[in-house]
């Protein structure tokens, strides 16, 4: 009896300890997003927890119509007496918005995994692919999300990684010039906490990634989109506007 009641304390002790050096970690439910400083530059970080949060990927409505904006989609599901409480862009799309890349939501898939050679971000190998899975969450390699044969509630494919298995994607230049408003996602390695996190100015992708790496120290994240990026949330006071989307990520309540 006195080793478990030590077993449980230590326990207690440790789990305070992780979450006073942890800046996430202390978050309560329903405190998703926060204001985050890394290399100088100011970034929203939304945090969510895919066993406890309703996380989903949206494009169309049961019509076949895609939602183009948040508000369209916050009005669908409000209709349905479900809140929007969060929604991001949610990955690269074409001119007439259908997705780039595998993109899962309720209404079934669009397109497949695409590991193709081309031009721009996705397709700076390795892209990505983020999934949802009842209670679990990933960012995993496009050719390994098929080689493991990932069969997800939800998914939607972009690129490139920005972390992969604890590493900077090594295409990604430390020196690099190019500075824009970016948006991506990360997953924590207990496989539930997710980060969405968007810069409030333009960064480089390096500096981007590395908030991922080194202040979430998530193993593994991805690249959604840049220029377009933008985020809703409304509780925070953040309804952005912008062009028609394709993709986007939302959680429900």
């Amino acid at each position: 009896m006195l080793k478990w009641t030590l077993r449980v304390i230590t326990g207690v002790i440790g789990a305070a300890l992780l979450a006073a050096c942890d800046p996430i970690a202390s978050q309560e439910p329903g405190e998703y997003c926060r204001a985050l400083e890394h290399k100088s530059s100011p970034y929203t970080v939304c945090t969510f927890n895919a066993a406890r949060d309703d996380i989903r990927l949206f494009l169309n409505d049961g019509e076949g119509t895609p939602y183009l904006q948040f508000e369209t989609l916050a009005d669908d599901l409000a209709a349905d007496g479900e809140s929007l409480v969060f929604a991001m862009n949610g990955g690269m799309y074409h001119e007439d918005r259908r997705p780039v890349g595998f993109l899962r939501d309720a209404t079934g898939d669009s397109a497949s995994v695409n590991t193709n050679e081309g031009p721009g971000n996705f397709h700076m190998k390795p892209n990505g692919v983020f999934w949802l899975d009842g209670n679990k969450a990933g960012v995993t390699e496009s050719q390994a999300y098929l080689d493991q044969g990932i069969d997800p509630d939800f998914a939607t494919q972009s690129g490139p990684m920005l972390v992969i298995d604890g590493d900077i994607h090594p295409a990604l230049n430390p020196d690099g010039t190019s500075h824009k408003r970016r948006n991506g996602v990360g997953v924590a390695r207990n496989g539930e906490t997710v980060f969405f996190v968007i810069s409030d100015v333009p960064v480089t992708f390096h500096d981007f990634a590395t908030l991922f790496k080194d202040k979430l120290r998530a193993p593994n994240a991805l690249f959604l989109d840049g220029q377009v990026s933008r985020i809703y949330a409304p509780a925070y006071n953040r309804t952005e506007q912008g062009l028609d989307m394709g993709p986007i990520v939302g959680v429900v309540e």
